[in-house]
């Protein structure tokens, strides 16, 4: 078990006290707790990349804690009504496909690479950039309904990219399967 997997799993544990924080009305931790699990995620890349503590475990626990980290957050500021719901179904969706596609590919023996798509890691930093943004609107108590509409645009436009490419991806992978 490296540093960056266990900075990680930290990251996970963070999940549940984040999701409180907003179901409690706790813009302010919650905005806090999502800065570290920020952090947390920049500093366990860069000690596995500069220190060559890249596993396969962090590369399966990695993308796992940021989909939980997202996912759950969507989700509570869905239910408290901070962002649309049409949002949280397309961003939740996309999660749950990307996921499904793989166990799939591991179901006919034939697992499918784990490697983000630019298309992806953008998507992933405007999702990250709309949830704290709204977080901290909610927390500190101002008005950024104008960078969030545009920010809520852009992860739209960037989820839906993200879908069709990572469906263009799956199928060319799992086309080469032998039909029976």
């Amino acid at each position: 078990m490296s540093i960056p997997n266990i900075i990680t799993l930290g990251r996970i544990l963070l999940v549940p006290i984040i999701v409180w924080a907003i179901a409690s009305n706790q813009m302010e931790i919650a905005f806090a707790i999502f800065v570290i699990a920020g952090v947390s995620d920049a500093v366990d890349g860069f000690l596995a990349k500069r220190f060559n503590m890249a596993s396969e475990l962090g590369a399966l626990l990695d993308p796992l804690a940021d989909k939980a980290l997202l996912v759950s957050i969507f989700i509570s500021l869905g239910l408290w009504g901070a962002v649309p719901l049409w949002l949280v179904i397309l961003v939740v969706s996309r999660d749950i496909m990307i996921v499904g596609a793989v166990i799939v590919s591991w179901l006919f023996d034939k697992p499918i690479p784990m490697k983000p798509l630019m298309v992806s890691k953008l998507n992933t930093g405007a999702q990250v950039a709309f949830a704290a943004l709204v977080l901290a609107a909610l927390g500190f108590g101002f008005d950024s309904s104008p960078y969030e509409a545009i920010l809520m645009a852009i992860v739209a436009v960037l989820t839906l990219l993200s879908v069709a490419f990572y469906v263009v991806e799956w199928v060319r992978h799992m086309s080469t399967i032998e039909q029976s």
